[in-house]
């Protein structure tokens, strides 16, 4: 279990705010609050199409896992700080060696036909993660084959892990399938199964119909589960309507067809922010921009040394880059763990952008300045035993990325550092470049998952240096003992401790540099009340807070308190 959940990509994405109430006062009487009551329509622009609506199955297509999130749900959940909350499960007990986790269903759940929800439903779930023919993420699939599912009884599951593995909650999560309705298909036959278009789950919202267009998924109607065993919310229905591109989605909202636009990109982000009928959510995605710095590279030894790294992150003005570059939709990393989170160390503060520091180190090192040149003049060069100071950047080969590589050359070499960028398709950078560790320095992306618990074991763990996800070679045993001991505790105090550890650690030895970390945006009508927008660990997690938002409401009038008789 130890090279899971971490992936390349490049991504989008998140901040909230909150809904005002409004009370008035007369003399006589006190005016209560707007109480929310059971009513209304809410509909939504989702930009792109359906493909099968399987919570299994919907790792690559962000309308199906938005529409997935509102008809199944899981054992558990997570709230914003990624602390597991039951769901599905009404409890839960992990033994003393964090090897067994052992469920109990909630006696209420039901299927949306009606049907109870039993431990067999749980097995035949995880069981499709285990086949030999199961279409997702690989990582997953080898999980789940260390895994031995036993049913107890009616309602109870136990999952008998072969080592610790205190990360596990987090793969409990997924929506559960009706084994009464798909008993005998394997994962593999799901894939083209008519129940990824008539599908049943257990969440707030049961599918109603599908409209069609031109052979073509054009709206998705959901309406409220009436035997739903947790929180009931108020919206009656929920209309997702599928467009093209966010144009096309922006354009509905101005026509009055949609009250929300489930993701604001940046071709329409400035006209979304200008409308006044609109609110703006926005929050952190679990993505992360970075430098990888190769500190073993044998032409580069100078990287190996922390004082240099620091220098060369301190030279970096990243709040001007996401400015330039994100229009500020981004947010400057203060370390490895993303902050909100249970595991983010509180106290951490942000490396500072001060490139006289970063000079003094260099020169303090030995990389001196030829006698005259000034800092500034493109003739200059460092210069230590008779080697220049000299880096190759690789970033891949699109917009942002070239742009983001451009102001870093300009940084660096504003410092005396002579850059090279080396621009690369996506495939090249992984297999060309990053696995076989053919790299000085390499800008990319990390999608830290979908996941709440953060696990940097993968990155960061001096076992992953050759063959694993530690590109830049980093081999620190404090490190290394910390994210092993995490990783096997399920004690959450504890291991809050040693990532707090991890990450002041992290910061002193700079192994790589922190960029940014994506922001999504969300757009929504403001008569639609109660919406919140936590930390989203996808963005599919704004609906979390689906129960409490509300287009009716009803203003009480009570009597004014009577004073007490005084003696």
């Amino acid at each position: 279990m130890r090279n899971i959940r971490w992936q390349l990509l490049i991504a989008i994405g998140g901040l909230a705010l909150v809904v005002v109430l409004l009370i008035g006062q007369t003399p006589d009487q006190v005016t209560a609050p707007a109480q929310p009551v059971t009513g209304g329509v809410h509909s939504e622009a989702l930009v792109g199409e359906i493909i099968r609506l399987n919570p299994i199955l919907d790792f690559s297509n962000q309308p199906d896992r938005d529409i997935d999130r509102l008809i199944y749900h899981g054992l558990l959940h997570f709230d914003s700080r990624g602390i597991p909350v039951p769901d599905l499960a009404a409890t839960w007990s992990i033994s003393a060696d964090a090897t067994l986790y052992t469920f109990t269903l909630h006696e209420d759940a039901v299927w949306h036909d009606g049907e109870p929800v039993t431990s067999d439903d749980i097995v035949y779930t995880f069981s499709k993660l285990q086949d030999d023919d199961y279409p997702g993420p690989e990582d997953i699939h080898e999980l789940w084959n260390q895994v031995n599912i036993i049913r107890l009884d009616d309602r109870r599951v136990q999952f008998q892990l072969p080592e610790p593995f205190a990360p596990f909650l987090d793969y409990l999560s997924v929506g559960l399938l009706p084994d009464h309705l798909l008993r005998g298909v394997s994962a593999g036959d799901l894939i083209d199964h008519p129940f990824n278009l008539d599908p049943i789950g257990t969440g707030p919202f049961r599918l109603d119909q599908f409209i069609l267009e031109d052979n073509k998924i054009t709206d998705v109607s959901l309406v409220a589960f009436d035997e739903f065993y947790g929180q009931q919310p108020f919206l009656e229905r929920i209309e997702l309507i599928l467009f093209e591109n966010e144009q096309d989605a922006l354009k509905a909202y101005n026509n009055g067809e949609v009250k929300g636009i489930g993701y604001l990109g940046e071709s329409i982000l400035e006209e979304a922010l200008s409308l006044p009928s609109m609110n703006v959510h926005s929050a952190r995605l679990p993505r992360l921009g970075l430098i990888f710095l190769n500190l073993q590279n044998p032409e580069k030894d100078f990287l190996s040394e922390k004082t240099i790294r620091r220098a060369l992150a301190i030279a970096i003005n990243r709040q001007w880059i996401i400015d330039q570059v994100f229009l500020g939709q981004a947010v400057q990393p203060i370390g490895p763990i993303m902050p909100g989170t249970w595991a983010f160390a509180e106290g951490l503060k942000a490396l500072p952008f001060d490139p006289d520091e970063a000079a003094q180190i260099l020169e303090s090192e030995g990389w001196e300045l030829p006698a005259g040149a000034a800092l500034g003049t493109p003739e200059y060069q460092r210069v230590k035993d008779e080697e220049i100071l000299s880096l190759e950047l690789v970033h891949l080969d699109d917009n942002a990325n070239t742009q983001i590589a451009e102001l870093v050359k300009r940084y660096w070499e504003a410092i005396a550092i002579q850059v090279e960028l080396v621009p690369v398709s996506s495939d090249s950078l992984l297999n060309e470049f990053l696995q076989p560790r053919a790299f000085q320095a390499v800008l990319t992306e990390l999608d830290l998952g979908n996941y709440p618990d953060p696990d940097p074991y993968p990155i960061w763990h001096d076992s992953q240096t050759e063959t694993g996800q530690n590109y830049s070679g980093f081999s620190d045993r404090n490190i290394s003992i910390w994210l092993e001991q995490a990783r096997t505790t399920p004690d959450r105090g504890r291991r809050s401790e040693l990532y707090t550890s991890f990450q002041y650690r992290f910061q002193d030895q700079v192994p790589s540099i922190l960029m940014y970390y994506p922001i999504y945006n969300y757009g929504i009508d403001a008569q639609v009340q109660g919406v919140t927008v936590g930390p989203l660990f996808n963005p599919s997690d704004r609906f979390n807070t689906v129960f409490d938002w509300y287009l009716v409401a009803r203003r009480g009038v009570s009597p004014e308190k009577e004073e007490t008789p005084q003696p």
